[in-house]
């Protein structure tokens, strides 16, 4: 049986690289995200276009009620799951200065980028150890997509940096967990990545870039994340549970 993934915030920017670069490997892929299904038909269209196997779960991961209901959707379709993505994540409404950011908005950002992976993982976690009862031969991984915001502060968008030091944490010790499972755990840091989500600041970062912002004088792409993604979900980075690979061109080296 092909094997199947859920990705979280799928269906567009990195989650939608992610989702093409595992439908090129033969994977089942379950799409999720928060718009409406008449929204995300046509990308939904284009993904099944050479012969890819889709479903789309509509869903706020900050809700609990979502988080089942994808699951219960996943188990309905096909019945099993190999692979979980934890890509979904939210910018802050207003980028604030944290001597006046608003507690409203930080409870908002961190139960979509922490508190909804967590328990997302929770769910995804148990129902793998299940089928591992019956499937030993079968591969389960648990991929989180953060962002090299988890150690590079930025005093204007706290809540975000937050959430993905968490998402450091939440690596490790989902990782902790599920090691006697045999069910490894990674994270991905992007840096800068071209998206909708970038698609204001591009003049901004262009010129960092030419200055030396990455030693890779580029941004980086969805596919960039994807071809990660694949190379730890097929296994290709062996003995590595709960570790964090940086896709960011460079970035975060600090040089002289």
């Amino acid at each position: 049986m092909k094997p199947v993934a859920l990705i979280t915030g799928g269906s567009r920017g990195i989650g939608l690289g992610i989702a093409q670069a595992l439908l090129e490997k033969g994977y089942r892929v379950a799409i999720n995200g928060v718009r409406p299904a008449n929204l995300v038909a046509s990308t939904l269209e284009e993904l099944k276009s050479n012969g890819g196997e889709v479903i789309y779960c509509q869903g706020d991961i900050g809700n609990g009620d979502d988080r089942q209901k994808m699951i219960d959707d996943i188990k309905s379709k096909w019945n099993q799951l190999n692979l979980l993505v934890n890509n979904a994540g939210v910018a802050p409404k207003e980028r604030k200065d944290i001597l006046e950011a608003e507690e409203d908005s930080f409870d908002w950002l961190i139960g979509i980028n922490l508190k909804g992976p967590y328990f997302l993982t929770q769910l995804a976690a148990n129902w793998m150890i299940d089928q591992k009862k019956n499937k030993q031969e079968d591969d389960f991984s648990i991929i989180n997509v953060s962002s090299v915001s988890a150690s590079v502060a930025s005093v204007n968008r706290g809540d975000y940096c937050i959430s993905k030091a968490g998402m450091n944490m939440t690596t490790k010790l989902w990782a902790a967990r599920l090691g006697e499972f045999n069910i490894p755990v990674y994270e991905i840091q992007p840096g800068l990545i071209k998206t909708d989500m970038t698609a204001g600041v591009i003049e901004k970062y262009d010129k960092l870039i030419a200055e030396g912002l990455t030693l890779q004088k580029r941004w980086g792409y969805p596919e960039d994340i994807g071809k990660t993604v694949v190379a730890l979900a097929e296994g290709m980075i062996p003995y590595a549970t709960g570790q964090t690979i940086n896709i960011d061109g460079g970035m975060t080296i600090k040089t002289l």
